[in-house]
């Protein structure tokens, strides 16, 4: 079947509040549908653990782009809608309210859910996930001045609920199955640092720890450990991961390998069919690896590249992941990989005050560098990486030396 040029985004992400807007830019005229199962305009993400925690907070500074930016670029935005199904033959999707439409061009910006907490008791009502905007609601509701949270997992999204619970006066207990919080993404240095600060804003935390239930007991819920510990809490926030939405794009017969697969310009195995963000399984060029990244910067860049695509202009995706995490004072500013590394070099004092960066090596070549109220060193080193440079140890170590001057001319491989 025909159809007129009509572009259908699923999901009304940042990668697809992006995609949307990089189809205008790149001179897509034909039609642009969002279709989200949120209720609102595509809002940003990154402050639901932090600033959008805090009651009283303005939700209205959430959203993305106004509603008029979407009218006068002619995109219509459908919210409070699921794509329950896709034909790719007939190039239409089908939705819950009984609706079909066609397309030319489909992007899945899917983006991901929690994982799931299972054991006896995961459904009682104080226990909250922290995903979107109806997640921060019903949290809010839980928080008050001396109330008990307990936070199941000890990663970033947990970390970051700890510290906004605690400057609204709860007190926290962080529960981490591993034996360092942070332990998959970070070294050992940066996870002590992190638990230090943590510990003296007044978190306490659990380590090597098992949740067997959770119990209701009067307005409460007790959190039964395995080694006989019991807590109280007037809220349960759980931080263990994300799986990716995948469901539509298994329907269509396609790979998800850990996420959709897409090649260098976000298109699947299915004409005329991208994935873009959170859902998606892609090579990155830099690291020689493929993998899903969950991020804005590869939200937006990916949208672009599969706009760019669509409108003709095919651009391969290459770009240096990047991160950060807001949590009390601490800016940490993520640039790189550091997956499979094999040595950490400090710059500064981690342990004491609340400043200093971590480089981390494999043989020679820099892979990545986490910064903590250090602005200068990340975005040098930021610079540096995606251009394909290394650094000495020996001179990153050494504050007194400025940073730009670190950094050799080309990168080493990793042997």
């Amino acid at each position: 079947m025909s159809n007129p040029s009509h572009c259908i985004i699923v999901g009304g992400s940042h990668a697809g509040a992006q995609a949307a807007a990089s189809l205008r830019q790149e001179g897509f005229a034909g039609a642009i549908t969002i279709i989200s199962s949120e209720r609102t305009l595509p809002y940003h993400r990154p402050p639901l653990s932090k600033a959008s925690l805090c009651v009283g907070a303005c939700d209205q500074d959430l959203f993305i782009r106004p509603s008029e930016f979407y009218a006068k670029q002619a995109i219509e935005v459908r919210t409070a809608t699921r794509v329950t199904a896709i034909d790719a033959q007939r190039r239409s999707v089908q939705c819950d309210n009984g609706e079909q439409l066609f397309y030319s061009h489909l992007i899945l910006a899917t983006g991901a859910d929690v994982r799931r907490l299972i054991l006896p008791g995961a459904e009682l009502p104080a226990v909250c996930y922290l995903r979107d905007r109806e997640d921060v609601l019903k949290i809010r509701t839980f928080i008050r001045p001396g109330g008990h949270a307990v936070i199941i997992g000890g990663g970033y999204i947990g970390l970051e609920t700890a510290a906004s619970l605690r400057k609204q006066g709860m007190y926290v207990t962080v529960i981490e199955a591993q034996s360092r919080i942070l332990q998959r993404v970070t070294a050992a240095e940066v996870s002590a640092f992190y638990m230090r600060v943590h510990r003296e804003e007044g978190v306490e935390f659990l380590l090597d720890a098992s949740i067997e239930c959770l119990n209701a007991e009067g307005e409460q819920t007790a959190v039964q450990l395995a080694d006989g510990q019991r807590l109280l809490a007037d809220l349960i926030v759980v931080g263990i991961g994300v799986l990716p939405n995948v469901e539509l794009a298994r329907q269509l017969g396609l790979d998800c390998p850990n996420g959709i697969a897409v090649d260098e310009h976000a298109r699947t195995a299915c004409e005329n069919v991208y994935a873009v963000g959170d859902c998606t399984y892609h090579h990155n060029p830099i690291y020689n690896t493929s993998l899903r990244l969950e991020s804005v910067q590869n939200a937006t860049d990916q949208a672009r590249v599969a706009a760019q695509d669509i409108c003709g202009k095919p651009t391969a995706y290459k770009v240096l992941p990047w991160f950060w995490s807001d949590q009390y004072d601490l800016k940490l500013q993520i640039a790189g990989l550091s997956n499979g590394y094999d040595r950490v070099v400090l710059r500064g004092d981690s342990l004491q005050g609340r400043s200093f960066s971590a480089f981390y090596f494999c043989g020679a070549r820099l892979l990545a560098v986490d910064a903590i109220n250090r602005p200068k060193e990340f975005t040098f080193t930021k610079r540096f990486l995606a251009e394909g440079r290394s650094a000495d140890p020996s001179l990153l170590a050494d504050e007194s030396i400025d940073i730009q001057n670190c950094f050799t001319q080309e990168a080493s491989s990793c042997h």
